[in-house]
């Protein structure tokens, strides 16, 4: 009985710590997808995109493939220089999701709500989704 009792308070240690790395390394992906918009860097967004990604920009909406999505946000960037990206608002969702909505400031005096969708792809989390609309 001490037997099963240690087996599975180890085991329940064992989940939470995996628990707490998966959302550790979320968490470090959100806040680089962050700092890359914040520098307005298309090729870093992209580098967590998968192989189609869902955008909505002013202008252009849908479901674009990795290379499309990087030169379509690189042209919002360049259209739209960031200079600040605040980000108030991120969590969970029921599936294992992570979103992180928040609100990109531009050069030229535009606020873009910002939203953007981490989902699980076998054992990786790729950015899914991305919207800027305009405020």
């Amino acid at each position: 009985m001490k037997k099963t009792l240690t087996h599975i308070v180890f085991l329940g240690i064992i989940f939470l710590l995996q628990a707490s790395m998966a959302f550790s390394q979320t968490d470090s992906m959100a806040r680089e997808i962050a700092q890359a918009i914040r520098q307005g860097n298309a090729r870093e967004v992209a580098k967590h995109f998968g192989q189609n990604v869902d955008l909505t920009l002013p202008g252009s909406e849908g479901t674009f493939s990795k290379s499309q999505a990087e030169v379509i946000l690189r042209n919002f960037f360049s259209r739209n220089v960031p200079t600040a990206l605040s980000i108030p608002h991120q969590g969970t969702s029921r599936d294992g999701s992570i979103y992180v909505i928040g609100t990109l400031q531009t050069r030229g005096g535009q606020s873009y709500r910002t939203y953007f969708l981490l989902k699980k792809v076998s054992d990786n989390f790729q950015l899914h989704q991305i919207q800027f609309e305009p405020q």
